[in-house]
């Protein structure tokens, strides 16, 4: 491609007055980190984009890394011409020429110096008649076209803009704080982590295992899950919760319909730990209202007791066919669907209750050690961390 740099525009960021800074300098740290391979490109920050200047580096390549940063609204490749009208043509000609797909185009000029003697509107005639004229195959729509260029004249130097491409949006993650996700091997959980962390959450998750009943395989499948949603920015951690003495006790002592609800009393205490021990200041789930026996508002409320910290449901108002949309377009639902089991589908009683009383649930855990239980599952944590470099090949030997 012809192109010699990039520009990112915020989006979100752009209305962040007083604090845009400092979301601005996340957006970059996290640009440099994700584009870090590409040891030839050069970054710089303005007031309202930041500037890749490629320097021969694959234009695709870095394009498709930044469309997986939250934060970014789009990213425009373009080119950098003089101030001159022939100079300009040229250049305008050399992107249309580039983006061989298009069929239509429209020019769109602008003036920042409004030094440069020929006015926007006559601009865009002037240059859109050249192209039409070097290009037979090419005519003008202005309502719908398959390439907008834009011409930005500056004082200096006139940027030319080709194909504009559609950023992950949201906000830079780390720009929100710390949460623990609450991550097990479905669908509705690793899109809760993308949406919670496209809100600029940095995210911690914490998955509940139990051996020998649940197989490497499907803590396999948990590793691939934060690997992709890793993959959109930030650095991830996982925590690896021994869970089978836990689910072993409440089988012995906890009438069938309770079960689940007993052990997600008991999954919400482990997670605040551990969430308490990273300096994470609130738990998400991907709970959907109404789904499973555990998501009704009555076993919400029981469940909820055991914790103090706010707990973030951003699927509560989805229905299975939203949740696993996205989940296909962040590419986490083919690894959702392996067919391994989690610990949610172990002792899984036959008619779970779903609208639990507390009264009830505090008694029944009356009759387990619930703090010696929750202790020995801390202590026993594993621990995995995630960065933009992390090899696969280092997770698999773990298993």
């Amino acid at each position: 491609m012809i192109y010699d740099y990039l520009v990112v525009r915020f989006g979100e960021i752009a209305i962040k007055g007083k604090n845009k800074k400092k979301f601005v300098l996340k957006l970059e740290d996290d640009v440099r980190e994700k584009l870090a391979e590409f040891s030839k490109l050069s970054i710089k920050r303005h007031f309202d984009d930041l500037e890749i200047q490629l320097n021969g580096e694959d234009t695709d390549r870095v394009i498709g890394r930044l469309q997986r940063i939250f934060g970014i609204q789009n990213i425009s490749a373009a080119i950098k011409t003089e101030n001159t009208l022939d100079a300009i043509k040229e250049g305008v000609l050399q992107v249309v020429r580039a983006e061989k797909d298009a069929k239509t185009f429209k020019i769109a000029a602008r003036r920042k110096d409004k030094r440069f003697p020929i006015r926007s509107a006559e601009l865009n005639q002037e240059i859109g008649g050249y192209v039409l004229k070097n290009n037979e195959n090419m005519r003008v729509d202005v309502h719908h076209p398959d390439l907008k260029v834009r011409i930005e004249i500056g004082y200096y130097e006139t940027r030319i803009y080709g194909r504009e491409y559609q950023g992950a949006g949201g906000l830079p993650v780390g720009s929100s704080g710390k949460v623990m996700l609450m991550l097990s091997g479905g669908i509705d959980s690793p899109v809760a982590g993308y949406l919670i962390a496209k809100r600029g959450a940095l995210i911690e998750a914490i998955h509940f295992q139990s051996p020998p009943y649940t197989s490497d395989r499907a803590k396999q499948k948990v590793i691939d899950l934060c690997r992709q949603i890793q993959s959109f920015g930030g650095r991830l951690k996982l925590h690896l919760v021994p869970f089978t003495k836990i689910q072993l006790a409440i089988r012995d002592v906890v009438p069938e319909d309770y079960r689940i609800t007993i052990m997600r009393r008991f999954m919400f205490r482990i997670a605040e730990k551990a969430a308490e021990r990273s300096k994470a200041l609130a738990l998400a789930t991907g709970e959907s209202l109404g789904q499973v026996a555990s998501q009704t508002v009555e076993s919400m409320n029981t469940i909820n007791q055991v914790t103090n910290l706010p707990i973030l449901r951003p699927l509560i108002a989805m229905d299975k066919l939203e949740i696993s949309r996205i989940a296909k377009d962040i590419d986490t639902y083919e690894i959702s669907i392996r067919p391994y089991e989690d610990c949610c589908t172990i002792f899984l009683p036959k008619a779970p209750r779903t609208r639990p009383d507390r009264i009830h649930a505090e008694r029944f855990e009356s009759h387990l050690d619930v703090d010696a239980l929750v202790n020995e599952a801390l202590e026993g944590i594993e621990q995995l961390t995630f960065t933009s470099g992390t090899d696969q090949a280092a997770f698999s030997e773990l298993l």
